[in-house]
């Protein structure tokens, strides 16, 4: 059920994500009570707790003053994952304006495992309740589909629940044109036994949707979702919207604060490449995403782990390799590189048929090869580095490579060039 969930929840490329810890956040991109961007707007129609957004001690000892003690405190953090319970836990809660202004001094100093320090914090209500559910609207990939996801064991990740309390996960399809209907949320109330709640659910839920279609959403995530009697309370969220509307909802990604993301894929979009930081000691540089899965996977059948995702799209030029190279290398995990590329070349017609698109840009194996020998002969390239070649030309590129004495080792066989980078990683 978990791997199941989480595969569903997951966007194929990366998204502008908002988390929050207040009460009802790309992304990319959650929790536990309300963001002043996630919260505005589904405070449009469904119940959110009142909050403040302040900047420094004296301006949370001010808010605890306005909203009353035991207010609740979150740093705004993309991509924060934070449930009400340890936000609870942690403390984050002010029994007075004195505590605010101390919790607050302490926070916006603060540090993520990023580097990333708060700049803002999120002051809210506190909020009374009988019970905390989950609540999402996502996209089931199985389906193709827009889809509910509400559970009863809310106040967590979505991913503790399908561990702990898998039987009380329940999903719900809807068209997107048409959105939630009444109908339908009277049957989620009923299923989980709030029927005199239905109306409060639906607000809610015509909240999310309403911004799931206009805000071309990814991810809606409500983890803390509060019910009191027949009403419902948001008291943290996730958001998470598709980067390819960027240009589309361009106000929306105007608010995208690049200081909390981290540096070195805020530097490689700069340069037209796609870089994921990940969890091993091998750092990939490839031309497709596709293939890029493809050779983590094989990595991974190895016995190695990727230290990142690095697409260098279809233009492999000797800047794009000395730019892959220079963010890979910075990274003092990686113990080695697998270079893994697909050449070709496309007619002169389709190409002026095509042009503009990224398989216009697709380069043969030997041009690939020189763009390789001429970073690395400029770079100092201090870990072992396999590079295999396929596609059009490639065996002329491997011998250029093989030749060019830089201390490169050369595989045409994808399997053998992943076995070969995990033992020079684990050398």
């Amino acid at each position: 059920m978990e791997s199941q969930l989480s595969g569903r929840l997951r966007a194929d490329k990366p998204s502008l994500s908002y988390a929050d810890n207040s009460v009802a956040g790309t992304e990319t991109c959650a929790e536990a009570h309300a963001s002043p961007i996630s919260i505005t707007r589904v405070a449009e129609t469904a119940v959110v707790p009142r909050g403040l957004v302040v900047r420094s001690a004296e301006e949370a000892r001010a808010a605890v003053e306005e909203l009353g003690n035991n207010s609740l405190l979150s740093a705004q953090l993309i991509k924060r994952n934070v449930s009400l319970a340890e936000q609870e836990a942690a403390g984050l809660v002010a029994r007075s304006p004195e505590q605010a202004a101390h919790l607050a001094s302490t926070l916006l100093r603060a540090t993520t495992d990023s580097g990333v320090v708060a700049k803002e914090l999120y002051i809210s209500q506190p909020a009374t309740y009988d019970e905390v559910w989950y609540l999402a609207m996502t996209i089931d990939r199985e389906t193709y589909q827009p889809v509910i996801i509400v559970s009863k064991h809310g106040g967590q990740d979505i991913r503790a629940i399908a561990q702990q309390h898998p039987a009380s996960i329940r999903t719900y399809h809807f068209s997107l044109t048409a959105g939630v209907p009444a109908s339908l949320t009277e049957r989620i109330a009923a299923d989980l036994g709030v029927a005199d709640a239905a109306t409060s659910l639906g607000a809610t839920l015509a909240a999310l949707h309403r911004i799931f279609r206009e805000k071309e959403g990814m991810l809606l995530e409500v983890r803390s979702l509060a019910r009191s009697g027949d009403r419902f309370t948001c008291l943290d969220s996730r958001f998470a919207f598709d980067d390819d509307a960027h240009k589309r909802q361009a106000d929306l990604f105007a608010l995208r604060d690049t200081e909390q993301e981290v540096r070195d894929e805020v530097e490689a979009e700069r340069h037209g490449l796609v870089y994921v930081r990940m969890e091993g000691t091998i750092g990939n540089v490839v031309n497709g995403a596709g293939l890029a899965m493809a050779t983590n996977d094989a990595i991974g059948l190895a016995g190695g782990q990727s230290a990142n995702f690095l697409d260098a799209g279809g233009q492999a030029t000797t800047q794009t390799m000395m730019q892959a190279f220079s963010i890979i290398l910075r990274d003092e995990r990686v113990k080695a590189i697998l270079v893994n590329i697909y050449g070709g070349e496309l007619s002169g017609r389709v190409e002026d048929t095509l042009s503009g698109l990224i398989l216009a840009g697709i380069t043969r194996c030997d041009m690939i090869a020189e763009s390789i020998i001429g970073a690395a002969s400029e770079m100092d390239i201090h870990v072992p580095m396999v590079v295999r070649l396929q596609g059009t030309n490639s065996d002329a590129g491997l011998k250029l490579l093989a030749d060019a004495n830089l201390g490169l080792h050369v595989e045409s066989d994808f399997g053998k060039a992943a076995e070969k980078a995990v033992e020079l990683a684990n050398a």
